[in-house]
């Protein structure tokens, strides 16, 4: 199963630095584990050049049930690199951006549990580096319109639960029966095309809409990055509107691909003095289309279906006190059933800060995710498939400093892979993340 970031990106923003506005330095020295380089970062980002980096350490194990027990370490490797091409070219409100990505390690998912929902929002098919963001973004009528084209992950602007970004599970990145088709442009493959978003004045309100190509990168050459068109690959196009009442005035940037889902100081400081709200639906579909799980035609083919599907989130700041706040956030999604496991979705779950006195950047969240199983795969799996797969996480998020972050994780599966034949299984383990 792809898993999300928003990093991703479902969940793999780079600390602090990426929400900085684009005229204050971030604080290289006493953010990050690898400084300032004597001056270079700030002198580079004063120039129009910002270099961040990441790296992300899980450590999940089957404890009880699932397939068999066990685990292996995975390891996530992120590098930004933003330009502001009107300090670097004398382009006015043009940006260039690239992400390179390495993940590698176990498939703790694949080899021990199986689940559709997925264990860590880190693991991945297959071991590699690649180019994950590799775009340009031309911003007209102070910010209110954009245009990006490149390689280019939805996950990053659509289906983004802000709230959501402390947590370890895939779905509360892109939903899991999105997750689940043929080819969305998701962490850790992107694929090639165009964007544009909207923004009100008052920053309040927004519609985006992406057209991608249909299938990511080269299946046949799974490791590295590639742009290739093959016949056959159609498009992916996805389009959002949302209200944000809580942004009315507010210069913070409601949508910005190379953020992800923050789990910062910059979301944190908003949310701190002001909260945060948001109110969306969205939609997507494949040109192309894709076989049929159960139907065929008169030469026993599958029958052949383009798939479609819509989803609707909501969250915001329930409560907000002098060292902490506590958030809430519930989405669901829905597809057409013709060619996936799941067809529908939802999530719901809560996240509180400060919770121990003094230690405002600390996050205690509780979340449900259950996906409902299509009638079509439970035709074609009669014997073993269950109606539904739940899952439960439980995570604590121990901001130790400025750069470093621990946070022990829980989690509980329903029925994995949604088969009959798993009852349930326990996940248990830890998550580093150190700001380089």
């Amino acid at each position: 199963m792809k898993s999300l970031a928003q990093l991703h990106l479902a969940c793999l923003a780079l600390g602090h630095l990426g929400l900085a506005s684009a005229n204050e330095v971030p604080a290289y020295a006493g953010e990050t584990l690898s400084g300032d380089w004597g001056g270079t970062r700030t002198a580079w980002f004063e120039s129009g050049l910002s270099v961040e980096a990441l790296y992300r350490w899980d450590m999940l194990r089957v404890s009880a049930g699932g397939t068999r027990r066990g685990g292996r370490p995975i390891s996530h490797f992120d590098v930004k690199m933003k330009g502001d091409l009107g300090k670097l070219a004398g382009l006015d409100g043009v940006t260039a951006y690239a992400n390179l990505l390495y993940d590698g390690g176990g498939k703790t998912n694949r080899d021990h549990l199986g689940s559709q929902l997925g264990i860590a929002n880190t693991e991945v098919p297959t071991s590699t580096s690649r180019l994950f963001h590799a775009w340009i973004e031309k911003s007209f009528a102070n910010d209110q319109w954009s245009l990006l084209g490149g390689l280019y992950p939805i996950d990053s602007e659509f289906q983004v639960l802000d709230s959501a970004g402390v947590f370890v599970q895939p779905p509360y990145g892109p939903t899991p029966e999105l997750s689940l088709t043929r080819g969305p442009s998701i962490f850790n493959n992107s694929a090639f095309g165009v964007r544009a978003k909207w923004q009100s004045e008052d920053r309040t309100l927004y519609a985006a809409g992406a057209v991608l190509d249909g299938i990511p990168g080269d299946p046949e050459r799974p490791k590295g990055t590639h742009v290739k068109f093959n016949k056959g690959d159609g498009t992916m196009q996805i389009a959002e509107v949302g209200f944000k009442p809580r942004e009315r005035g507010h210069g913070f940037e409601t949508l910005s691909p190379e953020k992800g889902v923050p789990q910062d100081p910059g979301m944190r400081e908003h949310e701190q003095s002001e909260g945060f709200e948001k109110y969306a639906i969205g939609f997507w579909r494949y040109t192309s289309r894709v076989d049929d799980l159960v139907d065929t035609d008169a030469l026993g083919n599958a029958m052949r279906r383009r798939s479609a599907g819509w989803y609707a989130l909501a969250e915001r700041t329930l409560r907000r006190w002098n060292d902490g706040d506590l958030s809430g956030f519930v989405r669901v999604g829905s597809n057409d059933g013709n060619s996936t496991a799941l067809k529908r979705s939802y999530s719901l779950g809560m996240v509180l800060h400060g919770l121990v006195p003094g230690r405002e950047d600390d996050a205690l969240g509780a979340a449900y995710t259950r996906g409902s199983t299509s009638n079509k795969f439970r035709a074609a799996n009669a014997d073993t498939a269950a109606d539904t797969e739940s899952a439960v996480e439980l995570t604590y998020r121990i901001q130790v400093n400025k750069w470093l972050a621990v946070q022990p994780v829980a989690q509980r599966y329903r029925h994995p892979g949604a088969t009959k034949t798993v009852g349930g299984a326990t996940v248990l383990g830890l998550r580093v993340d150190v700001t380089l």
